[in-house]
């Protein structure tokens, strides 16, 4: 006999903006290899939002295919305890706290096959496809293949919350491979721009400067460890920039707004022979010179995506107080008030992170 009820509340997403709560959805299966954790809270992500209206990327257009499976479980920034294994599960026990990547690696392609899971080619990921729900529900399981953390106990729920957007903020200041002797600009103090942050001023850069256009988040991205801020909108920081680097620009730039005009900004601003990373997920096309990233700057554009290899240095270092979690995480919300949640994860009321709970 199971130890966990056969229906559980959870949001379903069927289509664009077609999501619904229902409280009698089947829990899922435990199969052999499988474990069942009762969901302690989902952060809602900014891709939450984008794929509830219907970015491209998820639901597809002229150009490219739906991505997106439903009806399915949106959410992928959870965690919870073990309440079910299968009998071929090892090294775990029945109320562990874990964590696990947001992608679902084969672990049979090639990419699997190297090490590198996180470009898994059928990318299958919690929150966006029926065989593998994520978690804006009571229950979800984790496949043979999920890479699983074990989360401290006694780790405020408020912290544990921000290891998935830290663990992709990490890969992708790792991705740029910043030196003590780095001018580095990153772009947007949202939660993953603040993640970023906090890490890289653990890598001493000789100078961070952090932009955004809202003070709140320039106050935090300052507590969190930027040497400088700037707001976009009230001053010409392309210009600052290059005045402050005797007209050369900075060594490094870190996209992290989403926005198309952040993506020109960064290539006006950054060096020759310079690195520039792109972290975001985009509700529209970004159009730019290529020019610049050829002909004229030669520089080093570098992708970011997801948080491979990093859950356990996040856990560690959130633990110790190394990273700063103070404030990002401001309202959380039932289950049955998740259309709030969504609307206070688009920022519009001074929110950073919000989550649903259980």
């Amino acid at each position: 006999m199971r130890n966990v009820p056969a229906t559980m509340k959870a949001l379903v997403a069927y289509g664009k903006e077609d999501y619904r709560l229902e409280l009698d959805h089947p829990t899922p299966e435990c199969g052999p290899d499988d474990i069942i954790i009762k969901t302690e809270g989902c952060g809602v992500c900014a891709s939450d939002l984008k794929c509830y209206h219907g970015a491209a990327m998820y639901w597809g257009d002229s150009v490219q295919p739906s991505w997106v499976e439903p009806p399915f479980i949106p959410g992928h920034e959870f965690l919870g305890h073990i309440v079910e294994m299968g009998e071929n599960v090892k090294g775990f026990d029945i109320g562990d706290r874990i964590a696990a990547d947001q992608i679902v690696p084969c672990g049979e392609c090639r990419f699997c096959k190297s090490g590198r899971y996180w470009m898994c080619q059928p990318h299958a990921m919690f929150g966006f496809q029926s065989g593998n729900n994520g978690g804006m529900a009571e229950y979800v399981r984790y496949p043979k293949t999920a890479v699983i953390s074990r989360v401290p106990m006694d780790m405020p729920l408020e912290k544990a919350l921000l290891i998935e957007p830290y663990s992709c903020s990490k890969h992708a200041v790792d991705r740029a491979g910043i030196t003590n002797e780095n001018v580095v600009v990153i772009s947007g103090a949202g939660t993953l721009g603040l993640g970023m942050i906090t890490y890289a001023r653990m890598k001493n850069p000789a100078r961070l400067i952090v932009l955004d256009m809202i003070e709140k988040r320039l106050e935090k991205a300052k507590e969190f460890g930027a040497d400088l801020v700037m707001d976009p909108g009230r001053e010409n920081v392309v210009e600052k920039i290059l005045e402050m680097t005797d007209g050369y620009g900075c060594d490094i730039y870190i996209e992290a707004t989403g926005h198309p005009s952040s993506v020109q900004q960064g290539l006006n601003m950054i060096r020759k022979l310079g690195t520039f990373v792109e972290f975001s997920v985009f509700g529209e096309p970004a159009t730019v010179d290529w020019s610049i990233i050829g002909d004229k700057k030669e520089l080093d554009i570098l992708g970011s995506h997801l948080g491979p290899y990093c859950y356990p240095f996040v856990i560690e270092h959130m633990a110790k107080n190394d990273l700063k979690t103070d404030g990002i995480v401001s309202k959380l919300f039932p289950i049955d008030a998740w259309e709030d949640a969504f609307e206070h994860a688009s920022g519009k009321y001074g929110d950073l992170k919000v989550a649903i709970t259980f």
